[in-house]
């Protein structure tokens, strides 16, 4: 039976790295080449929201993602994932708050996006499975 909880985090993660990359792609002024991507997949409408997506959506979702992730690891204890599932969403608010009068800001928060597109998807192809239980780990034993 699947954990209601573990569901929550799963969909949570997916819909915060998903709705960061459609809140891109309706801001052609900020992001060009995701706006450009939006249009050419019929998304240029959003363009009239274009303050409403970067202000507000962009990083509530991100905020989704970045909580979704952290708590996953109470979930399954694979830090290397966890790691890996934060690393984007704290990449895409530094770019997005201290780091947005650089220039090279939009690289990374395109990083940033891409990071949390390929973890999105992994965990999409290779679900996570709890390693550890709240007490701690097996050990496995040698047989040698």
């Amino acid at each position: 039976m699947t954990n209601p909880f573990s569901l929550l985090l799963r969909l949570g993660d997916k819909s915060g790295a998903l709705g960061a990359i459609v809140s891109t792609m309706g801001c052609a002024m900020c992001f060009p080449a995701m706006a450009s991507i939006g249009a050419a997949l019929g998304l240029g409408f959003l363009s009239r929201w274009e303050g409403l997506f970067v202000n507000t959506l962009l990083p509530l979702f991100v905020w989704i993602a970045l909580i979704a992730n952290a708590l996953g690891w109470f979930s399954h204890r694979q830090w290397r994932r966890s790691l890996a599932g934060i690393i984007g969403p704290v990449i895409v608010l530094l770019s997005l708050y201290p780091w947005w009068t650089y220039g090279w800001s939009t690289w990374t928060l395109y990083g940033g996006l891409a990071l949390m597109l390929v973890v999105a998807i992994w965990d999409l192809a290779s679900p996570v499975h709890r390693r550890c239980e709240p007490d701690g780990c097996e050990v496995p034993v040698n047989h040698g």
